[in-house]
């Protein structure tokens, strides 16, 4: 009922000649949601390179060739990108006019591109090599060193999740034979 009279008060003002913008001092009703922050901006992109990796490991885990250790090592490595995504969703904040815009965590707006994003051999394609340790050791060098390139546009606590985020993927390399 608020909105509808603030909506109502808006299209009065602006029949008058007076934009909205001048009578409120909050976001104008009428002027769409605000523009997403930087940081939020950054976040989604690490969240779709996290979310990469974690269907490389999904998929190398599938891999009918592997032994069962090598299994039990890859699905170590996958529960720590997904404790990873976990933190990192904990710190993403979305105004509600972009509610509907994430479509479920999965693919988050196309800009995984800025955050570490995986080859297209580690994310799993279709028609893409299998993912083996080789893939998932390039996209682990990878997204470490796009999450480091990150740390210094970032607040200082989103800066520290990824420079603990880069740093578990650096050892993951390591585990992986690189």
């Amino acid at each position: 009922m608020l909105l509808a009279s603030a909506t109502t008060l808006a299209l009065v003002l602006a029949a008058a000649g007076c934009r909205s913008s001048e009578v409120f001092d909050g976001p104008d009703p009428l002027g769409g949601p605000p523009s997403l922050s930087p940081d939020v901006i950054t976040l989604e992109a690490v969240i779709a390179a996290e979310a990469s990796l974690i269907r490389a490991y999904q998929t190398a885990i599938g891999g009918a060739s592997r032994a069962a250790a090598q299994r039990a090592e890859l699905t170590t490595l996958l529960t720590q990108h997904q404790q990873h995504q976990a933190q990192l969703y904990a710190r993403l904040v979305i105004p509600a006019g972009y509610a509907g815009r994430l479509g479920g965590r999965s693919g988050l707006g196309g800009r995984g591109a800025s955050g570490g994003t995986a080859s297209p051999q580690a994310r799993g394609v279709p028609g893409s090599r299998p993912t083996g340790p080789a893939q998932l050791r390039a996209a682990e060098r990878e997204s470490a060193a796009n999450l480091v390139r990150q740390l210094a546009t970032a607040e200082p606590s989103l800066a520290q999740l990824f420079a603990s985020i880069a740093a578990c993927h650096a050892t993951h390399v390591a585990a992986l034979g690189g």
